[in-house]
């Protein structure tokens, strides 16, 4: 008989389909249940922004902490310098400082509009593990930490062993990496009395690595779970899109393209995602989820405003919902528009349509540009282009043309004063 926890955040764990694994969860429910419990989710700096893969995990936090209870953002400034190996086929490139600490910057950008920072009881407050791992000392590390792991429980980890079963090289550097993770898990509990681990179900042998060892240095109950990796319904990966990640952060993907991509979600997916990335109640989710035919198109357009308001305010999802309407409905540009902006030196004697949709995150390449173009699916200001050698001047350019790749890609092409 499955277990129904009593703590209102396990409820909506559960209720909402965030929940995949618990290492206790009966003990974890009574702990939520004597009061705010310190959580964390920890995020190695790897690039400017987070994208949508982070997102399931970042709405538990803010779960957590609408339920009340304590979050803690954890920024791998100190992990970032080892790199995480699960289920990957190659080493990470290694960052140096300034790049991880730019990175960090970044990722705060977004965090801040999903959770409340402060000194209060269920505050998020916001660390970074580079405070305890940069000042180890390797000897000490070794002989009063390296002693609690087994080389050959670390090698049954899946995502160890997927890596060496396709005989790829993991190197030692990266071994490391679950022994400090671990590590971080330990630190927390003694400096913030966390109890409680959270991340992806890729993450599971790393939370319980840093359960042990907590528990054997501590003496501390902790606890670990787990959210499911997410694919769409159609089977690929969730966060990319044709053009590669849907980042959170507006500068590196403006508000309308993000309200696009949800926009564009598989009607299998729909209600499924309303409960796991908007707070609407899970009965009016699976209420709009179970719409048919042109109804379910409404569905997602409550999704992307929904998704889009808590990630970049209500004005940009307004906005964005606004210039679809006039792009898609009324045949308009709307105001909205990502835009590429080119000078003359760009345009010089001419620039071509094709290497336009790629500049303007359009087309992938130039060589699938051209394929668009050839198969009738590319536009300039609404009408068909079938000529892959066309050539836009600086006077057409002056004029603001609209390009369009397909019926649901569209941007504007603006010239530089």
């Amino acid at each position: 008989m499955t277990y129904k926890p009593k703590s209102e955040f396990l409820q909506v764990m559960q209720q909402r389909g965030f929940l995949q694994d618990c290492t206790d969860l009966q003990g974890l429910d009574e702990r939520l249940l004597e009061g705010p419990l310190a959580t964390y989710i920890g995020y190695d700096a790897t690039a400017k922004s987070l994208h949508v893969g982070h997102l399931l995990n970042i709405m538990m936090l803010r779960w957590l902490q609408k339920t009340g209870h304590k979050p803690i953002t954890l920024m791998g400034g100190g992990t970032t310098k080892v790199g995480d190996p699960s289920f990957r086929a190659d080493e990470r490139p290694l960052l140096d400082n300034a790049a991880i600490d730019a990175n960090i910057d970044g990722m705060k950008q977004v965090f801040a509009k999903y959770l409340s920072y402060g000194d209060g009881k269920t505050d998020a407050v916001m660390l970074n593990n580079a405070e305890w791992l940069d000042n180890l000392n390797y000897l000490e590390f070794l002989r009063d930490i390296g002693k609690f792991f087994s080389v050959n429980r670390m090698l049954s980890f899946e995502s160890v062993k997927s890596r060496l079963d396709r005989d790829q090289s993991l190197s030692f550097l990266e071994f490391n990496y679950m022994i400090l993770q671990a590590y971080d898990f330990l630190e927390l509990n003694r400096r913030y009395d966390c109890a409680l681990q959270m991340g992806g179900s890729d993450q599971w042998g790393n939370i319980v690595n840093g359960i042990d060892l907590t528990r054997r240095i501590n003496q501390n109950q902790v606890f670990g779970l787990t959210s499911p990796l997410l694919t769409k319904a159609d089977g690929t990966k969730m966060g990319k899109s044709a053009n590669g990640a849907v980042w959170l952060n507006a500068e590196l993907l403006s508000p309308y393209e993000f309200w696009q991509f949800w926009r564009n979600t598989l009607d299998a997916d729909v209600a499924k995602f309303l409960k796991l990335f908007t707070e609407l109640p899970v009965e009016e989710c699976e209420r709009l989820g179970a719409l048919e035919g042109s109804e379910i198109n409404a569905a997602k357009i409550i999704l992307a405003n929904e998704v889009t308001a808590l990630c970049h305010g209500t004005d940009a999802a307004k906005n964005a919902e606004t210039t679809a309407r006039e792009v898609f409905e009324k045949g308009g540009v709307g105001d909205d528009l990502p835009t590429l902006e080119l000078n003359s030196d760009d345009i010089g004697d001419g620039i071509s349509f094709a290497q336009t949709l790629v500049r303007a995150g359009l087309a992938p390449s130039g060589k699938e540009a051209k394929r668009i173009i050839q198969g009738g699916g590319a536009r300039l200001n609404d009408e068909a282009v079938n000529d892959i050698g066309l050539m836009l001047t600086v006077d057409d350019i002056a004029k603001t043309p609209k390009i369009s790749s397909s019926k649901k890609k569209h941007a504007l092409v603006k010239l530089q004063d």
